[in-house]
């Protein structure tokens, strides 16, 4: 596991960027994206680059259950807002928060992301630790599943909304094992709110209540982090 300590998000995003140009030109062709605010900036790169998607495939950690595209809060919108529309990849998975079955869309997930092995894997981190939506308590051995979201989780994601009640309480998500499968991993979080979950995970046990602990374990994990983040490291 590195550790890269960044004044801000700006720099950061142009790190993650620069390790994605040589994955890219190391051949990788699937890259696993992320939602929230911590890819913001790097995704503000992407579209104002010379890079060329076309020919990439792209898969999401999670959607919402019960929010479709047409939703601003949905991934499938964010991405699209974000990234899809300025720099369309060849073809974009997402879980269909609308599926009749959620248990079947995450079966399904799970054959998508066997027939496309992820090279380039983004991701955030929650506050208590959760990688994806892969909240305490995940087994290390999970593949995509149905998950209840945990109040902190709620909470931290009511900003977004107009009311906190309108915060889905299910999301479908990949599982750690899935995460860990990706080639190479870079993790970036930005503010001292996530200053206790960034110690747990660099410093603490590898333990299933801190989800993103068991990064420790992969081979090619990049953690990006500005000086807030990383207070609490030794």
């Amino acid at each position: 596991m590195k550790v890269i300590v960044v004044k801000n998000q700006d720099e950061g995003a142009s790190l993650a960027f620069s390790i994605l140009k040589e994955k890219l030109a190391a051949g990788a062709r699937v890259l696993g994206l992320a939602t929230g605010s911590s890819p913001l900036a790097f995704y503000k790169l992407l579209r104002e680059s010379e890079l060329d998607f076309s020919d990439l495939t792209s898969v999401n950690l999670d959607e919402y259950i019960g929010l479709d595209e047409t939703s601003d809060q949905s991934y499938i919108y964010f991405m699209k807002e974000n990234l899809f529309n300025a720099k369309p990849f060849k073809q974009s998975y997402l879980p269909n928060g609308l599926a009749e079955d959620s248990q079947a869309e995450a079966d399904h997930y799970n054959e998508i992301l066997a027939e496309h092995p992820i090279d380039f894997q983004i991701l955030g981190i929650g506050r208590n630790g959760h990688i994806g939506f892969n909240e305490p308590g995940s087994s290390f051995d999970g593949k995509t599943h149905i998950v209840d979201l945990a109040p902190s989780t709620i909470e931290a994601n009511s900003r977004f909304f107009e009311h906190a009640d309108q915060v889905p309480k299910q999301a479908i998500s990949m599982g750690i094992a899935n995460i860990m499968a990706a080639k190479t991993i870079v993790l970036m979080a930005y503010g001292a709110e996530k200053a206790d979950a960034i110690q747990a995970t660099v410093e603490g046990p590898v333990t299933e209540e801190v989800p993103a602990s068991i990064l420790q374990n992969h081979d090619d994990v990049v953690l990006i982090l500005d000086e807030a983040a990383a207070s609490k490291l030794a």
